[in-house]
């Protein structure tokens, strides 16, 4: 899903610039003296480093919370307890999940330009607030176009988490060390996922589906709390230009200025610009359209099994909802894997490696993923024991954790000057994907079985396995002949 969201080059390039060694933005020398500077104090790479770790862990919290909520209504959980409550078809009720989706898919595409406007943390602040807000009505939905509607509000308003948040982490951790803690916030989008199936089984289990969303609303209520508190604004022209009006304030000088009140920013044209250049991409780019399409599979796989496991575990193995909310843990553990990893990819990279270098993990999911696939499609025989589907999703939740982050770090490097557009592009196609691909799964599994729709799955993966093994050797040759890769 979101999810996601990692490093925005324009910001950390518009951040660097705005640092003392690299300013010459004045067009008067004299007034240079006026142009505040980004002293030890300002600077978010100085603050204590629990409290970087805390925000980090915040934002991430966050991430997970809206992430979780497009699974927690995952079928057999709430959904059908909609479709019995609203008399509706099961599919409509699934469009509280696809419509959720859309929201997380569309969101970004406006949230990114407000926060190089306002700042991330006045951004996060609001896009929480109304997340909160919006939550209500879904549970007290009196009928379906109230819930639906709403549901997609809601994921709109909520994907700020899963751009923007990307760019917080990378602004309190110096290039050297934010390998981790990017890790750590890229998983949660992708770990939430599966974390909502695990809540929704237990609540209703035990309660109504509203009791779902009553515990999304205290939750999210928690984190608008810590993100208050917790999370610093990081953003570095923001930052200095809030120094630049408290010291015109403070000594009544009115010369002080920051770079950015000496740019004009439309937020219009910013914003139109974000709708339109990462579609130009998709459709004039093949690499970038590959890897994004590629991409959309995985994680529309991910959302089928929303649908997919109650069927594997529930019709064939007499779970109750609970117990299948438990199945999603392998998933969940194979993300935990990946994570575990991250220091031995990281002690890969040395000097500067060519964009290419990065697909090497890539490689690595996508081979994973594939096995995984077919693995899990001959154990879901009733006579195969239970634990074996489960064991299988593991290498699952790893590979999709290698191909993403894979992935979204070749799309910033290799897209350097748009890679904002390069990680739209992409979040807008995986949105794409994850919508579609439940509202077909139930009839899919039910129609050709569980292990001839999973096998179906693992051959379309095997597929695009090549990929990455493809453009790690022509890469270099498809940038240089692409008007968009560097």
């Amino acid at each position: 899903m979101s999810h996601t969201s990692t490093l925005d080059e324009r910001e950390v390039s518009h951040q660097l610039e705005c640092r003392p060694a690299e300013r010459d933005s004045s067009p008067l020398r004299g007034e240079k003296k006026y142009e505040v500077q980004l002293e030890r104090d300002d600077d978010p790479q100085e603050l204590p480093l629990f409290r970087r770790w805390l925000a980090v862990a915040t934002i991430s919290g966050a991430a997970l919370c809206v992430a979780g909520a497009s699974s927690i209504a995952s079928a057999a959980f709430t959904v059908d307890a909609v479709s019995q409550q609203f008399l509706v078809g099961k599919e409509v009720a699934i469009l509280g999940i696809s419509l959720y989706v859309i929201g997380l898919g569309t969101g970004p595409l406006f949230s990114g330009p407000l926060s190089e406007v306002y700042g991330r943390n006045i951004v996060y602040r609001v896009s929480f607030i109304l997340f909160f807000a919006f939550t209500f009505p879904v549970a007290f939905a009196p009928d379906i176009a109230i819930y639906l509607t709403f549901r997609y509000v809601s994921g709109f308003c909520g994907s700020a988490f899963l751009s923007v948040a990307g760019g917080s982490v990378s602004d309190m951790f110096s290039n050297a060390k934010v390998g981790t803690p990017m890790a750590v916030y890229t998983m949660t989008p992708f770990l939430g996922p599966e974390i909502g199936p695990l809540l929704s089984g237990f609540i209703n289990q035990n309660t109504s589906w509203r009791w779902t969303y009553y515990f999304l609303i205290t939750w999210s209520f928690v984190q608008t709390i810590a993100l208050i508190c917790f999370v610093p604004e990081t953003y570095v022209p923001v930052i200095l230009k809030r120094k630049a009006q408290r010291l015109r304030e403070t000594t009544g000088n009115q010369h002080y200025y920051a770079p950015l009140e000496r740019e004009y920013i439309s937020l219009g044209h910013a914003v139109l610009l974000s709708c339109y250049r990462p579609f130009q991409l998709i459709l004039f780019d093949r690499m970038a359209l590959l890897i994004d399409v590629w991409n959309a599979f995985i994680l529309g796989i991910q959302y089928l099994a929303f649908e997919a496991f109650p069927i594997i575990f529930m019709e064939k193995h007499g779970f109750n909802l609970q117990m299948t909310g438990l199945t999603f843990l392998g998933i969940a553990i194979g993300f935990f894997i990946g994570l575990a990893t991250t220091p031995y990819w990281n002690g890969r990279n040395h000097g500067d490696p060519p964009p290419e270098f990065r697909l090497v993990m890539g490689q690595a999911g996508a081979v994973l993923v594939s096995v995984s696939l077919f693995w899990l499609a001959f154990t879901t025989y009733s006579h195969v024991h239970w634990i074996a589907p489960i064991i299988a999703s593991v290498p699952f939740g790893t590979g999709t954790y290698f191909v993403f982050t894979s992935s979204f770090t070749y799309l910033v490097v290799a897209y350097r000057p748009i890679a904002a557009s390069a990680m739209a592009s992409n979040s807008v196609m995986r949105a794409s994907f994850a919508a579609a691909f439940p509202l077909f799964a139930t009839q899919m599994y039910h129609t050709l079985g569980t292990v001839g729709a999973t096998l179906i799955l693992a051959s379309v993966a095997t597929v695009m396995a090549p990929l990455p093994f493809v453009f790690y050797h022509v890469g270099a040759r498809l940038r240089e002949k692409s008007k968009f890769a560097v």
